[in-house]
């Protein structure tokens, strides 16, 4: 038998040891970092070296940033999802307020000309408020919150913060029944704010426009004059805007013009109205009481001595 060699074959040879090889890559990088560090000699090739790894640093960076990108993307979609529904519940919490401005800041205009209005005809104006309209289609009415509790009585004027609505018909404890000037039934006195000639404004029912009637066809009237109380009813003091003149017709022949008229004031449209208390006239003293005064005082003249 053929004894097993012990040293390897020179195909399995290795060249230097490892240790050789070692000692000989130290000394080289030592020489290469002196070289560097004092003649920077290196400079060009780590550039070059650089510029040639940048593209694979890019692709290796890529998957990384990729989806670091996508993660904020889907962080940025829930935040403005849950920002978006937090404004839409904000929207809806704060829509009526919003969608009722308009008609507050109206309502406050309206009220302030009131006041202004009030003060002017100081206690004897009352202030209310329109509760509901008249089911009557064939009547102008409507009812406000103040009667007879409040001072209220049949006959007073009610107006708004831009002119003449009615007057008072019926009056119950807290209630109020208020016939508009657009009524049938209803007769204001007037005057042309320009020319200062008189005529009475007749209201004509649902539908029509108010009307001046028997005026002559020679009265100083043209379209888009003024129309105010003249205050010979005593109802309404004199000088509340009432309507404006629309239409004056004026035919041949005929006896009384044509006057059409449109009303000035809110009518059916107000919310707060102020209703015109008239001057309580002071009740006379009882006649019984100066009746029997009249028989004492003849018999003090009887008892009375003779001179």
């Amino acid at each position: 038998m053929r004894p097993i060699p012990v040293d390897s074959p020179a195909f399995f040879n290795r060249g230097p040891s490892p240790f050789a090889r070692l000692v000989f890559f130290g000394l080289l990088s030592l020489v290469l970092l002196f070289t560097d560090t004092r003649y920077r000699y290196l400079e060009h090739v780590r550039g070059a070296v650089a510029v040639a790894l940048y593209p694979l640093q890019r692709a290796l960076l890529a998957p990384g940033l990729a989806i670091g990108y996508f993660a904020r993307y889907i962080a940025s979609k829930s935040d403005l999802a849950d920002a978006n529904a937090a404004l839409e519940h904000e929207l809806a919490v704060n829509a009526p307020a919003v969608q009722g401005y308009g008609n507050e800041r109206r309502e406050n205009a309206q009220l302030r000309e009131l006041l202004a209005l009030r003060k002017q005809y100081g206690g004897a104006a009352i202030a209310a408020q329109v509760l509901y309209t008249g089911r009557d289609p064939f009547s102008q009415k409507l009812y406000i919150d103040r009667g007879t509790s409040d001072g209220v009585e049949a006959g007073d004027g009610v107006i708004d913060d831009t002119g003449v609505v009615g007057q008072v018909t019926r009056v119950l404890p807290r209630l109020a029944e208020v016939t508009l000037i657009t009524d049938r039934e209803q007769a204001v006195p007037v005057k042309v704010e320009r020319s200062g000639a008189r005529s009475v404004m007749f209201g004509s029912g649902t539908g029509r426009a108010p009307e001046l009637r028997f005026t002559a066809p020679s009265a100083d009237l043209r379209a888009g004059d003024r129309l105010v109380t003249s205050g010979i009813d005593g109802t309404y003091p004199a000088g509340l805007a009432v309507a404006v003149v629309t239409e004056v017709a004026k035919s041949p022949g005929e006896m009384f013009a044509r006057i059409a008229c449109r009303p000035l004031a809110g009518v059916d449209r107000s919310e707060y109205l102020l209703v015109l208390a008239r001057p309580r006239v002071a009740s006379p003293p009882p006649q019984e009481d100066s009746a029997a005064a009249a028989p004492a005082k003849k018999g003090a003249r009887a008892r009375a001595p003779r001179g």
